[in-house]
């Protein structure tokens, strides 16, 4: 609290000395002393209350909150975790447009195999219109 050093200390110790004389100059310090002691009990007896006080309203709970919330390494690592924690947790299927997707697809799928049965037997209605004329024409080129 105050910046005393040892040569002021002593520089004080030499003025009282002279000021107040050798004869008193022990009960001076004393009653000194005992003030002093009283001053930082009182100090000690202002802050544990005020501790007390900020204990039973939660404010060291709120500061303690605001302190992690402001941390930036804290709010940068929780940041990352969570993305983590996300990418590892995600199910592509899950999502409603990879539902709609697989609806399109699977839609799309039986359309395609449905033309494709269409074409296969077109060209099997075809193809054996075809397979019978075949001989007929060999036989008509052989004969």
């Amino acid at each position: 609290m105050f910046d005393i050093g040892m040569t002021e200390l002593l520089l004080i110790g030499i003025v009282a000395l002279i000021v107040v004389g050798p004869k008193d100059l022990p009960a001076l310090f004393r009653t000194l002393g005992r003030f002093t002691a009283r001053a930082r009990a009182l100090g000690r007896e202002f802050t544990r209350a005020m501790n007390e006080a900020a204990d039973e309203t939660g404010v060291k709970d709120v500061a303690r909150d605001l302190r992690k919330a402001t941390d930036p390494k804290s709010m940068g690592l929780d940041a990352l975790k969570g993305a983590a924690d996300k990418f590892e947790k995600w199910d592509p299927g899950a999502h409603p447009a990879a539902q709609h997707g697989k609806e399109v697809l699977d839609s799309a799928g039986r359309g395609a195999a449905e033309k494709a049965a269409q074409r296969t037997a077109a060209t099997d209605g075809a193809g054996g219109a075809a397979t019978s004329q075949e001989p007929e024409s060999s036989e008509k080129s052989s004969a």
